[in-house]
Parts: C-alpha cells; sequence; structure tokens
C-alpha cells in the first residue's frame, strides 16, 4: 500500500493540489452544454459568471454542502437559472458589496449526483463582489440535496460524491 497522498489536478487552474477535491465546477449551464458545439457560440452568449440563451438567465453560484465531521464543506459551482430581472440587478450590482440585496429566486441549471425533481427552486443571496452567490433552499425543500445542505454529509457520502464526479 502507498503512503502517498491523493492528489488531483484542478479543472480551473490547472495545477496539481495535495488531497482529495472539495468542489466540483460546472463550466456552463446544462442547457447550453447540450447546444452543439459548433452551434453554441451563435446561440449562448457567457462570461465565467453570467450566461444568455434566448429569453434564458443564468447566473453562476456556490452551494456549499457541510461536512459532518470535519470543518469545512463540498462545494458546486452551479448555475442558477433567473428571471431577466435578477439578472439585470446582478449585472448593475456585480461589482459592489450586495450583501443587503433582497434573497432572488431561480432554478438550478446544472443536473448533480443527487435523485432531484426534474425542477430544483432554489433561493440566491448575494455578497461582496469577490465571492459569487450562494444558493440554498427553502425550509419546505425535501430532496437529498437540500437535505444535506441542511444537515451536512458523513465522510462516506462525501466519497460517493468524488466516485459520483470520477474524482475517487
Amino acid at each position: 500500500m502507498s503512503n502517498e497522498l491523493p492528489s488531483f489536478v484542478c479543472s480551473s487552474c490547472g495545477k496539481e493540489h495535495s488531497g482529495l477535491p472539495t468542489d466540483r465546477a460546472f463550466q456552463l449551464p446544462d442547457q447550453v452544454w447540450s447546444i452543439p458545439e459548433s452551434e453554441r457560440k451563435d446561440r449562448a452568449k457567457w462570461t465565467s459568471d453570467l450566461c444568455q440563451m434566448g429569453n434564458d438567465y443564468f447566473v453562476r453560484s456556490f452551494l456549499p454542502i457541510p461536512f459532518r465531521n470535519r470543518a469545512g464543506h463540498f462545494g458546486w459551482g452551479v448555475w442558477v437559472k433567473v428571471s431577466w430581472p435578477v439578472f439585470q440587478r446582478y449585472r448593475e450590482i456585480y461589482d459592489e458589496d450586495a450583501s443587503d440585496e433582497p434573497i432572488a429566486e431561480g432554478e438550478l441549471a446544472n443536473a448533480l449526483s443527487y435523485d432531484l425533481p426534474s425542477v430544483v427552486p432554489v433561493k440566491l443571496k448575494f455578497g461582496m463582489p469577490s465571492d459569487r452567490p450562494h444558493v440554498f433552499f427553502s425550509d419546505e425543500a425535501s430532496h437529498p440535496l437540500a437535505k444535506e445542505f441542511a444537515s451536512g454529509i458523513t465522510d462516506a457520502r462525501y466519497h460517493e460524491i468524488l466516485a459520483s464526479i470520477g474524482a475517487a
């Protein structure tokens, strides 16, 4: 058995990091990924934080799932489909402290390794310009992702997530 610590190559920075990954980021909303690559740039516009495809608007956001047995969290870098007014407002406050902004609503725009309904309503909390909006769920949400968001994940579940994303 090897005593070598696990490591991974980060898909964002391209560098090798020791340990196991504690996040997974989606480059685009699934709806945009589904467009053939040859048509994608003609049908959608995006940056690393915003995306528009026709009358559909998306904001890149952060969904932290806390660990139960240790400090920290597993972070999902997800896209959230939002209404035009929310998208426009986020563009207006993008470089400002938006901590006092009201909670916004949207829908999860990426499929995660969970058994989820076809539409997953979420809430967005805007904050500092250096941070992506944080995703959370209403108290009534009862799907597995909302439950893990509320109660955290065990190390065994963390390993399951890593296996599901091909990182373990």
